[in-house]
């Protein structure tokens, strides 16, 4: 007879009573009262919040919440853009642009701290920007031109994963920032781009990324860790939350590269999908939380806005019908 543990590869725990806090995804059997139990995720979703001014893709974005969030440079229907818009909650505000019009860069922080660095203007660019709030300013390069990458962390505490380098091969390359200068530090095991970031310098995530992958690794600060698997491989995603409550969100789907609104939560071991955006799209902007998310942007060059809410986790009784 098949086992539960030869189809899942784990056992189910025999208890006297439901564990007070258990992990999304969890499961065991309530021997009291005879019925086999799990902590499930009854479904997220996403709802229409307001447009950006200026339609785009391949725009920078930050940690963020889904009440403060920036949206940085990109590409919209005239090119290369320095445009920056701040996000409210509500709708989206055009602030002071960026000194250099680039897309696909790395970004991190907040929106009152933000840092953008790497992307593509005629080549994989080292710049760094940060932004207090206001304005944008020139900061130390990237040992590493790079576009195409993860970015995590803060604008004092900044983490860069992967990308791709000159002219067009994916690196491994990983840097940290200390609010004044790049250092490079441990490569990742396997070289992608197309990827999303997530967490901060010592709590990271690094989500799929090209071709197609579902492989997740987690950095801490000075080494990456073979994490659980995305049920959907895909690149071009976007992440936000943090490394035990995190969310990947969106990107292109194999084989055709068709964009996708699926949606994932990662419980700091395992990835549960949830209800997708409404508008399918790749290689967006997103911010927040696990429980309050925010995507915006992503081809083709659309203004549209979506807001991840009503995350329902409770404990169920399983059935077999």
């Amino acid at each position: 007879m098949t086992t539960f543990k030869e189809i899942r590869g784990q056992l189910i725990r025999s208890v006297s009573s439901d564990p007070a806090n258990p992990q999304l995804g969890e499961i065991w059997y309530n021997n009291t009262i005879g019925v086999l139990k799990g902590y499930l995720n009854l479904g997220g979703t996403w709802s229409s919040g307001g447009n950006l001014n200026s339609s785009r893709t391949l725009a920078g974005s930050v940690n963020g919440t889904q009440t403060s969030s920036l949206a940085f440079g990109g590409e919209g229907g005239g090119g290369l853009t320095t445009n920056s818009e701040t996000y409210d909650g509500t709708s989206w505000t055009e602030g002071n642009n960026m000194v250099t019009a680039r897309k696909l860069q790395g970004g991190m922080g907040t929106a009152a701290a933000a840092l953008g660095a790497g992307g593509y203007s005629g080549g994989a660019l080292t710049n760094s920007e940060e932004y207090d709030g206001t304005s944008w300013a020139e900061g130390n390069n990237l040992n590493t031109g790079r576009d195409l990458q993860a970015g995590a962390g803060t604008q004092t505490a900044g983490l860069m994963m992967c990308g791709r380098d000159v002219p067009v091969t994916p690196t491994a390359a990983t840097e940290e920032y200390n609010g004044t200068s790049w250092t490079s530090v441990t490569s990742a095991p396997t070289a992608r781009a197309s990827l999303a970031g997530l967490g901060l310098q010592t709590a990271a995530l690094l989500i799929g990324g090209s071709p197609y992958s579902s492989a997740v690794l987690s950095y801490n600060g000075s080494t990456y860790s073979t994490e659980g698997s995305l049920n959907t491989g895909r690149s071009g995603l976007g992440g936000a939350g943090t490394t035990t409550a995190g969310l990947a969100i969106g990107g292109n789907l194999p084989p055709s590269g068709a964009a996708t609104g699926s949606t994932e939560l990662y419980n700091g071991t395992s990835w549960t999908t949830t209800g997708s955006l409404a508008t399918s799209r790749a290689r967006l902007g997103t911010s927040g939380t696990q429980t309050a998310g925010l995507a915006f942007g992503g081809g083709p060059y659309t203004a549209s806005t979506e807001e991840f809410a009503n995350i329902t986790l409770a404990t169920q009784t399983l059935t077999t019908s």
